[in-house]
């Protein structure tokens, strides 16, 4: 069972960046995709903030795109994203996920990020 524990979210100024941290433990040999999601309190599971695939597929929102970028570390067993330019409309929780496509997705607890205007 794969576990995840996100980091990195603060509070930044409009324009600012952040880069969140996803630590990776379990065996996640499985997991053919990793994504970050990002939900606002009362929201439903939507499309991923940017999400990546085993077979080297690489997706992001139209609302991110050209601002964030997804990248994983396998020596160090971990998944970030880059974010820049970042807008008020950023805010949220942002959620770390691991799919194998066979059972449920993994969520991780969560990290927020509040960008004041």
């Amino acid at each position: 069972q794969v576990q995840l524990v996100e980091s990195g979210g603060d509070v930044v100024q409009a324009g600012g960046s952040l880069r969140l941290s996803c630590a990776v433990s379990g065996s996640s040999s499985g997991v053919k995709i990793w994504a970050w999601y990002l939900q606002s309190p009362g929201e439903d599971d939507r499309e991923p903030a940017a999400s990546f695939s085993s077979a080297g597929s690489i997706r992001y929102a139209d609302s991110v795109k050209g601002r964030f970028a997804i990248s994983r570390d396998n020596e160090k067993n971990a998944v970030y994203l880059q974010m820049n330019a970042l807008t008020p409309e950023d805010s949220g929780i942002y959620y770390c996920v691991a799919d194998d496509r066979m059972g449920p997705k993994i969520w991780g607890p969560g990290t927020r990020v509040t960008v004041s205007s």
